[in-house]
């Protein structure tokens, strides 16, 4: 983590990202979700000003619908089969 007045590195800033794609990964499969391609933006992590980005990647139908539903609030009217 980065104190006040201080800029992170890019090792820095891609081991944050790391540690938060873990935290994700962990909090998704704790949920029963798994993404799949789920992983560091390798190209957001070089450069000048390297932003290090957590690529969510892609995944199947089921998966997206899986993931929808956990993320939605318990009463959800979509999550019942009402509304579009």
């Amino acid at each position: 983590m980065a104190t006040a007045g201080r800029k992170q590195t890019a090792t820095e800033k891609a081991r944050d990202a790391e540690r938060a794609r873990d935290e994700l990964r962990n909090a998704l499969k704790a949920a029963g979700v798994k993404l799949p391609s789920l992983g560091l933006d390798v190209a957001s992590c070089s450069g000048p000003a390297p932003l290090a980005l957590i690529d969510l990647g892609r995944c199947n139908v089921a998966t997206a619908r899986a993931l929808a539903a956990v993320l939605r609030p318990t009463g959800d009217a979509r999550r019942q089969g009402a509304g579009a």
